[in-house]
C-alpha cells in the first residue's frame, strides 16, 4: 500500500478536515464556541477543535458539549486534562490521484423524501454514521431496482478545495455488480465539476474497501484515529465549584 505526501497547505487542511469544513463551506451547519465546533446534531456526529494542543480549544469544546458530555474527534489518542478517551476507531484517509470520474445514467439524486429508505439501507450495511439531515451536506446519489434503493454514495465533509465521498454502500443482495464503483465515479464527477478534489475515509480493518478504492484511483494519504472523548467528573465538578 503506497502512501503519498501532499503539499503543506493541502496537508494541513486534510489533517483537520472537519474543522476546515465547519469554519468554511459547512459553516451554516456549525455550532461553534471559540476554537471548537460541531455539526448540528441531526446532520453529523462530528466535533472538531482548531488545534488539539491548545488548552483553549478544549475549554471551548467543554462548553460546547456541556458537563459530562462526549465528543467524537479526530486525531486524539491521549486526552488532555479534564477529559478521558472512552473509545477509539482506526481508519485510513485516501485521496484521488487517478480516479476516472463520470456520471452514471442510472444514478438518481436523493433528497429529504428519500431519507427513510437511506436510513434503512445504512442500518443494514453500516457504511458509517448517517443522520436524518446528512443528505443536506452535499449531493447524494442512489441506484434503484424496481423502485427500491439498492446502492448509495454521497458527499460529506467539505474542507476548502476538497470533498469527502461517504456513505458508500450496497444492499447485500446486489453486491458484486460494481454499483459502488459506479456511484463513487458519479459523485466524483460532480465534485470535480466544482474544481474540487475527492477524498474519503475507510476503516483500517476494511481491507476489501481499501483495495477497491485503490484499484479505481485513490491513494492512501495517512492513517487516522477517531476518538470518543468525555469530560471527566472531576473536570465538571471543578467548573461548578
Amino acid at each position: 500500500m503506497s502512501v503519498i505526501t501532499l503539499d503543506a497547505s493541502s496537508s494541513h487542511i486534510l489533517d483537520n478536515p472537519a474543522w476546515a469544513a465547519l469554519t468554511g463551506p459547512h459553516a451554516h451547519f456549525a455550532e461553534r464556541i471559540g476554537h471548537a465546533a460541531r455539526y448540528h446534531q441531526d446532520v453529523a456526529p462530528f466535533y472538531a477543535v482548531a488545534d488539539e494542543d491548545d488548552p483553549r480549544a478544549w475549554g471551548d469544546l467543554a462548553a460546547l458539549v456541556g458537563p459530562g458530555g462526549t465528543a467524537s474527534v479526530r486525531g486524539v489518542t491521549e486526552a488532555p486534562e479534564g477529559w478521558e478517551v472512552v473509545g477509539i476507531g482506526h481508519g485510513v484517509q485516501l485521496v484521488d490521484t487517478g480516479l476516472r470520474a463520470e456520471p452514471d445514467p442510472e444514478a438518481v439524486r436523493l433528497g429529504s423524501d428519500d431519507v427513510p429508505e437511506i436510513l434503512d439501507l445504512v442500518a443494514r450495511t453500516e457504511p458509517g454514521p448517517y443522520l436524518p439531515r446528512t443528505v443536506e451536506m452535499g449531493t447524494y446519489l442512489g441506484i434503484r431496482h424496481r423502485g427500491r434503493l439498492i446502492a448509495l454514495a454521497g458527499e460529506r465533509l467539505r474542507p476548502p478545495g476538497w470533498t469527502e465521498i461517504s456513505a458508500v454502500c450496497t444492499d447485500p443482495a446486489y453486491r458484486g455488480r460494481g454499483l459502488a464503483t459506479r456511484l463513487v465515479r458519479a459523485v466524483a464527477a460532480g465534485i470535480k465539476e466544482r474544481g474540487e478534489r475527492p477524498f474519503l475515509h475507510a476503516r483500517a480493518d476494511n481491507a476489501n474497501a481499501i483495495r477497491l478504492y485503490e484499484s479505481i484511483g485513490f491513494t492512501l494519504r495517512c492513517r487516522t484515529v477517531f476518538s470518543l472523548v468525555r469530560q471527566t467528573e472531576a473536570a465538571f465538578l471543578e467548573e461548578t465549584a
